[in-house]
């Protein structure tokens, strides 16, 4: 057995501080020892909800491949995996399990390009604004642009927000452009697959997803 299979003992009476050094536990103010219990016994739940939480999400994807296979075998075609967009909901409706699959997007270096673009349009309009709405039009523009071509914490872009500048047709040489240069650096690295489930509220209501993120609960 290796060495770092070994799981690591710690003398009855001790804790392990942050640095790693065994501390008598009767020399531990008891409000360290306090958020100590606290902070181990909900980590405790959540690792148990967490290992639940996989184990559901396993069954339920391996559960809509039996269906999709079943439908596959009835009409003679194999089917099965998780490729393409399925719907399984209830006789009466009320609940839908929606399984999607979305492109994962990533952006090139010309992504850079159109951020230029799309910079020099806003610098030049904001030269040329003459009233009041235009100059706020534009620093809205701006304010938009800002966030979209902020990195979140991963390094990576807000996908949806700089998508948004497809949808917004500027007829300006620049501006269409740095729609160009967009499209042009738009890499499709993977597909994801998620499932969502969504029940209805009352007999007529609208379906409402029921989120397994704790944020969301």
């Amino acid at each position: 057995m290796s060495q770092q299979n070994i799981p690591e003992t710690i003398p009855e009476g001790y804790k392990k501080n942050a640095l790693g050094h065994l501390v008598p536990i009767a020399s531990i103010r008891e409000q360290d020892l306090l958020r100590d219990e606290v902070a181990r016994r909900v980590a405790a739940k959540w690792m148990e909800l967490h290992e639940k939480m996989k184990a559901l999400k396993a069954e339920t994807f391996a559960d809509v491949n039996d269906i999709i296979r079943i439908s596959g075998d009835k009409y003679g075609v194999g089917l099965g995996g998780e490729k393409g967009g399925v719907t399984i909901a209830t006789y009466d409706g009320s609940i839908k399990l929606v399984r999607s699959v979305a492109d994962v997007i990533t952006f090139t270096e010309e992504i850079e390009s159109a951020k230029a673009l799309i910079e020099r349009c806003l610098d030049r309009w904001s030269a040329t604004a003459v009233t009041a709405d235009s100059a706020a039009g534009i620093q809205n523009l701006r304010a938009i642009a800002g966030r979209a071509f902020a990195k979140n914490r991963n390094g990576n872009l807000k996908k949806n927000d700089v998508l948004d500048f497809l949808r917004t047709d500027i007829d300006d040489p620049d501006w269409k452009q740095a729609q160009q240069a967009i499209r042009d650096s738009i890499h499709v690295s993977g597909t994801s697959t998620y499932i969502r489930l969504y029940v209805r509220k009352g007999e007529a209501g609208p379906h409402v997803a029921i989120p397994l993120d704790i944020a969301s609960v």
